[in-house]
């Protein structure tokens, strides 16, 4: 029986260790990526995208490429199909992008088949088997067991040579405010992944979708992306932040502004709303958002937030914090104060 190969912490704190590698700068890792979309939706088209410019060296969606050959694993199409994709996105093609339209599957050679290529193309940098379900077998085994185990295949390949492998999958039709919720099949294929990419169109005949990203390697982030001229083009690019920041109602924005000349201001929701002008937002909803973005909103913009239950009534505290100007008030004694 093999050894666990271990590390202690003391050598693991010191040691340098490389930094997952990036074969499009902030997006795509290197490891296994999880590429899921409806049928017909254009996941081919974004993938033949993606491909043409890392086997070209070019940037894809302004980030940068980490140049090299690439395998492109067509297991639902033609040459022909793909050769007239190849006629509407491009005027030239780069030797470096490969493309097979049939394969083993996982159980009958499909890993030796992707070592034999790699010992031909060592240099390259991007694998995509499009699709999933082309690569596996029926299995009547425990359904979890069997996509960890067959992802868990294509990951350990990934790893090994240190490559960014791409398995496009599809999803379910449901509703679910989380769209990773909709991969096809148990949460063993996603809990496998390096990341996972979701992309959904509000329609089916929108020209418009969002690409979903999430990883280990990289900050949750979405694309507002539109088809045109058969290329998925980049409209918008959403950060973390981005999305965090936009969620955040804009009355409380506004409630920042009203405290800025403010030490501290104490009364009833009724009373903040009416302070602050504002008519559209009921005083049960901005108790509770007070609450629920106290931090880190609140405390970024140096304003501690107080909630306590008199005899007056449910009394609220705003008391600007030490950072901004303010001198930090107490909120007891603020509240205290105005029940008086």
């Amino acid at each position: 029986m093999q050894k666990l190969n271990m590390v202690d912490a003391d050598t693991l704190l010191y040691q340098p260790l490389d930094k997952p590698r990036f074969v499009v700068d902030g997006l795509l890792p290197t490891g296994l990526i999880l590429f899921c979309g409806s049928q017909k939706i254009g996941k081919s088209w974004l993938m033949l995208k993606l491909c043409l410019c890392v086997s070209a060296g070019l940037p894809f969606w302004e980030m940068e490429t980490r140049e090299g050959d690439v395998l492109y694993l067509c297991l639902e199409d033609t040459f022909f199909r793909i050769q007239d994709r190849l006629f509407r996105l491009t005027d030239e093609a780069d030797s470096r992008l490969h493309f097979a339209v049939a394969s083993c599957k996982l159980t009958e050679g499909l890993i030796v088949q992707l070592e034999d290529y790699l010992k031909e193309y060592p240099d390259s940098r991007l694998i995509v088997i499009d699709t999933l379900q082309k690569v596996r077998t029926a299995s009547k085994d425990n359904a979890y067991a069997s996509d960890y185990g067959d992802i868990s295949q294509i990951k350990e390949f990934a790893d090994r040579h240190s490559l960014a492998v791409i398995v496009v999958h599809h999803i379910r039709k449901q509703n679910d405010s989380d769209v990773f919720n909709k991969v096809s099949g148990t949460t063993g294929l996603t809990g496998s992944a390096d990341a996972t990419f979701v992309l959904e169109k509000e329609t089916r005949a929108s020209d418009t979708a969002r690409l979903y990203c999430v990883g280990r390697d990289i900050e949750y982030q979405e694309f507002v992306l539109r088809f045109c001229a058969c290329s998925w083009e980049l409209v918008e690019r959403k950060g973390q932040e981005q999305l965090a920041r936009e969620s955040i109602p804009p009355v409380l924005f506004r409630l920042v502004a009203f405290m800025q000349e403010k030490e501290n201001w104490c009364g009833t929701a009724t009373e903040l709303l009416e302070a602050m002008e504002e008519t559209d937002t009921p005083p049960t909803v901005i108790t509770k958002w007070l609450n629920e973005y106290r931090t880190p909103f609140l405390t970024d913009h140096h304003i501690r937030y107080e909630y306590r239950r008199k005899k007056e009534g449910r009394l609220i505290a705003l008391i600007r914090q030490a950072g901004d100007g303010g001198s930090g008030t107490p909120s007891a004694s603020v509240i205290d104060a105005a029940a008086e």
